[in-house]
């Protein structure tokens, strides 16, 4: 797989909680390092209310250990600039975590957006990536995570590229096997109405990597260790479910198209390809 020379070129990823970037863009984020692309991850919360699976060290809280390991995953993926931009994990809908003051879910989304904005200013990035206007799966931090970077978007004239998932696709590739189905299932347990994920015809764009890259994914996914653990999210099966990462776009084609479009609707479209970068 040969990349595009992106030397020069700046896209900003935002996302609500450490894991979203390497299980929803981690290949992007890897070939758009390996193309030589800067890329400035925004992570929105601390994922405070997300607990732990493994023993905390002394002294260490949740949100500590999740940054650390959000900085392993963000150093596997080839992050050039890791920025946290301040809000609380709200939790589930419902649940009594959107009722605290610095629940993202009730930040004003104008005022975070007026902060990416800056940050994509300064960096020079023209391409903003956030959550779709379901937010994935409907999650409340998802859904301001759309509010935010469309605000940025609009308010810098980036391209957008809105990541999402085929849920059709993996109906039939990874019935169940993706994260995001126990993610939709509890949101829709406590009170959420969305949909999760896309029809396959809503989707303009497919990124897929080789198995290399889906190496790296991996890793970067595990490194969270302190939600997921590598029988969430099992080597032999993982392509099925995590070879492509969807996205739909407001505006014109722009850097994350020059990855090439794997998508099954599209003329160009390919498979995981073998071998190494």
């Amino acid at each position: 797989m040969n990349e595009p020379d992106l030397r020069g070129r700046t896209v900003l990823v935002l996302h609500a909680h450490p894991d979203d970037e390497s299980i929803f863009s981690g290949l992007t984020l890897r070939r758009l390092a390996d193309a030589g692309a800067r890329t400035v991850l925004v992570l929105a919360t601390a994922g405070e209310l997300g607990g732990s699976r493994v023993p905390l060290r002394p002294g260490e809280t949740v949100p500590e250990r999740r940054i650390a390991e959000l900085e392993h995953a963000a150093d596997l993926l080839g992050v050039s600039r890791l920025v946290l931009l301040g809000g609380r994990d709200s939790g589930l809908p419902g649940g009594p975590g959107g009722a605290h003051p610095r629940a993202l879910a009730a930040a004003d989304p104008l005022a975070l957006a007026r902060h990416v904005a800056e940050l994509a200013d300064d960096e020079g990035a023209a391409t903003i990536v956030h959550d779709d206007e379901h937010g994935i799966y409907g999650h409340p931090d998802h859904n301001a995570a759309f509010r935010i970077g469309a605000l940025a978007a609009e308010l810098t004239g980036a391209t957008a590229y809105r990541t999402t998932v085929d849920r059709e696709h993996l109906h039939t590739a990874a019935r169940d096997g993706h994260l995001v189905h126990g993610a939709a299932r509890a949101v829709q347990e406590t009170g959420g109405r969305t949909p999760f994920g896309r029809a396959t015809v809503e989707i303009a764009l497919a990124v897929t990597g080789t198995e290399a890259h889906l190496d790296v994914k991996h890793a970067a996914i595990t490194a969270h260790a302190s939600q997921l653990g590598p029988d969430d999210v099992p080597r032999a099966a993982f392509a099925a479910a995590y070879g492509y990462e969807w996205y739909t776009r407001t505006g014109a084609p722009g850097v994350l198209d020059l990855l090439g479009n794997a998508h099954l609707l599209s003329p160009a479209s390919h498979r995981v390809t073998r071998g190494g970068r």
